[in-house]
């Protein structure tokens, strides 16, 4: 199986290796970073996550990659695609999602990369289209999620995985189709 690795101007979407556990391990245990998570991570969970994204990408050839900095090889998280479980009120389908560290928000990584990961989507894999997720309170990543094009379908649902009375609990649902993707993409040239 191929496994795909892709670039931006600045980053690179690549399989995890064992030096990407630690950071991601610390970027799990930091609440500011976990803000929208029902709970902080322990490492030996992270380090399971990390896995299971490093398995599927072996795989399949895509999923949540590990992300780096083009110009000096930092691991600052991951962004990526993924298959998630069927329990899921709109499965099956196919999410775009990130988590990086805090000390590389505000910089525009989150939508550099996924705007690439958007592109290997719908070019690449010909998916018809793609969703995205996440607490209603998110607005970061709500912004991130309007910035690549996507839009809220206004189809809210409680997250099966979390406790139904969570304040988290709650998720919006935003997607975007390869037409609408084509049409953004030939507007930005």
């Amino acid at each position: 199986m191929k496994v795909w690795e892709l670039e931006t101007d600045r980053l690179q979407l690549r399989q995890w290796i064992d030096a990407d556990f630690p950071v991601f391990a610390e970027l799990n245990s930091d609440p500011a970073v976990m803000q929208y998570f029902p709970k902080l991570l322990e490492p030996v969970d992270s380090d399971a996550i990390a896995e299971k994204c490093r398995q599927l990408i072996a795989e399949r050839g895509w999923g949540f990659w590990a992300v780096s900095l083009k110009d000096t090889g930092c691991f600052i998280g991951f962004v990526g695609l993924h298959q998630p479980k069927a329990n899921l009120p709109f499965s099956p389908c196919v999410e775009i999602g990130w988590r990086l560290h805090k000390h590389y928000w505000r910089r525009g990584f989150a939508t550099e990369a996924a705007t690439e990961a958007l592109r290997f989507a719908f070019e690449v894999l010909s998916l018809d289209e793609v969703v995205s997720f996440t607490a209603r309170s998110n607005q970061p990543s709500r912004a991130v999620m309007e910035r690549l094009g996507m839009y809220n379908t206004h189809n809210d649902f409680k997250h099966p995985d979390i406790e139904s009375d969570h304040p988290l609990s709650e998720h919006v649902l935003y997607k975007i189709t390869r037409s609408e993707w084509i049409k953004g993409s030939a507007s930005k040239r």
